[in-house]
């Protein structure tokens, strides 16, 4: 009997009161085809004890019938679900799993490999704190390595592990597994990956340095893949400095009741404090902060909360609350990366919704500045941008919204597209900045003003000192 069937069996209430609050890590695995993401997610599972009787009967029965390991049990079908997936051996759709261990508790995305799949990967990662980046011993750093390392980049994971899988098919050297790490250090460097990079030489397959150290390399004295996954410092990646929370909901039961409700994306908040609503600009303090275990003295990020004001103010979803001595950028217009996730092409000022947090407006995108070329990294330029490709555009906001930029705070830097014709949501992006082009516009436009009134100043009043007006 497990350590935590122990527990159960002897207390399940204050297990589950502990197992509550745990910490929760969200990490995705990704990279070349057959890389082994899906056998690495099976042997986590398995030998972490996170396989039900019935689940593993059903996967040796499954793994007969599909011979994809000549009759052994293969891990990789507890989360290839899909019958496509099965026959070819390969991941398609993003497969959810859930775990937990003594100390943590923890989501999988597995995520394809294909290019073809791109935002599906792109769907996965976007939640995640961590990702599990595979790389096959045998062949190294791939293109699709390459791609998913923007890919990371791009969606602002903070966290990767190189795992170096298969390295019993290379004798597990030390020589190639050196080999592989500083060609992939290189790669970091070439593209600013400025993230914390873990290396483990593992096999997947025979559960080396996966749960358990592997007397197969005793050269390697780092730790393994779980307990880096249970270790693995991700309380500082929450922006605790900002408080940002969008409106989602307005609660009035009753006529003394108004409270403004929604799940706080970044910062602490407490009663007393002075907050503002964008984008009106209107301020007042925090009288309350309910939830339902009770009233609270302070709230911080990630938890849903109910906000009761000091004053009578106009908020409805959509409104961001913040703090007013720490207030975000407002603009309606916006550099940003799109991927794009629709058959149909996005084409120049072809009007969409933009969702960003609780947030609904229309925009369409101006103009592109480049879109990457996911293998090589090359930006190149486009008019159109077609399914599962990635572009730097400009976009504009038919109203200005209150934003953050993604890699500050991404559920303020975040939003997507949905096609207003079918409500199918068709891209998915991350807020760069202001855009500087439209402060530029603006300011050509102040200037040609300036021109027309001095010249009628000019021709109206022949003796004014002052040839400029400003």
């Amino acid at each position: 009997m497990s350590i935590q069937e122990t527990k159960i069996a002897s207390d399940i209430e204050s297990y589950l009161k502990e197992h509550e609050n745990k910490q929760l890590l969200r990490f995705i695995t990704c990279g070349s085809v057959d890389d082994g993401k899906s056998t690495l997610i099976g042997r986590l599972l398995h030998d972490s004890k996170m396989i039900f009787e019935d689940q593993l009967a059903a996967i040796k029965k499954d793994s007969i019938k599909s011979g994809t390991t000549d009759g052994e049990f293969d891990l990789a079908l507890l989360v290839d679900g899909l019958q496509s997936e099965r026959e070819q051996g390969i991941t398609i759709d993003v497969a959810y799993r859930y775990f937990a261990t003594d100390k943590r508790k923890f989501i999988i995305a597995d995520t394809p490999g294909h290019e073809q799949y791109t935002r599906n990967m792109a769907t996965g990662a976007s939640t995640a704190d961590l990702a599990i980046i595979l790389i096959d011993a045998r062949y190294g750093v791939q293109t699709q390595t390459r791609r998913h390392s923007f890919i990371t980049k791009l969606l602002g994971i903070k966290h990767l592990i190189i795992a170096i899988n298969k390295m019993d098919l290379v004798d597990f050297s030390e020589d190639k597994y050196n080999e592989i790490v500083a060609n992939y250090e290189e790669f970091a460097d070439e593209i600013n990956l400025s993230t914390d990079i873990t290396f483990i030489p593992l096999s997947a397959l025979n559960g080396d340095n996966v749960v358990n150290l592997s007397s197969k390399s005793p050269w390697y004295k780092g730790a393994t893949l779980m307990n880096t996954l249970e270790t693995i410092e991700i309380e500082s990646d929450r922006d605790l400095a900002h408080f940002r929370m969008p409106v989602q909901y307005v609660n009035r039961p009753n006529l003394n009741f108004r409270a403004y409700c929604g799940t706080i994306a970044s910062g602490i908040i407490s009663v007393g404090d002075s907050v503002t609503v964008l984008p009106s600009g209107k301020s007042s303090t925090v009288k309350e902060i309910v939830t339902y275990d009770g009233n609270l003295p302070y709230a911080y990020a990630q938890m849903a909360i109910s906000i009761t004001l000091n004053d009578e103010i106009d908020i409805s979803r959509g409104d961001i609350i913040v703090k007013s001595d720490e207030q975000a950028d407002m603009a309606d217009s916006l550099d940003v990366n799109i991927v794009w996730m629709d058959e149909k092409p996005l084409t120049k000022g072809t009007t969409y919704y933009i969702k960003r947090a609780s947030t609904l407006t229309t925009g369409s995108f101006d103009s592109f500045y480049y879109k990457t070329d996911v293998n090589t990294l090359e930006q190149k330029e486009c008019n159109t941008l077609n399914l599962n490709e990635i572009a730097h555009a400009k976009l504009e906001l038919n109203q200005s919204i209150a934003y953050d930029a993604y890699d500050h705070i991404k559920a303020m830097g975040s939003f997507i597209v949905i096609d207003k014709i079918t409500n199918n949501t068709v891209g998915a992006g991350m807020i760069v900045k202001k855009s500087e082009s439209s402060v530029k516009t603006k300011i050509n436009e102040h200037s040609e003003f300036e021109i027309e009134l001095n010249a009628l100043v000019r021709k109206h009043f022949p003796h004014w000192e002052s040839k400029t007006i400003s």
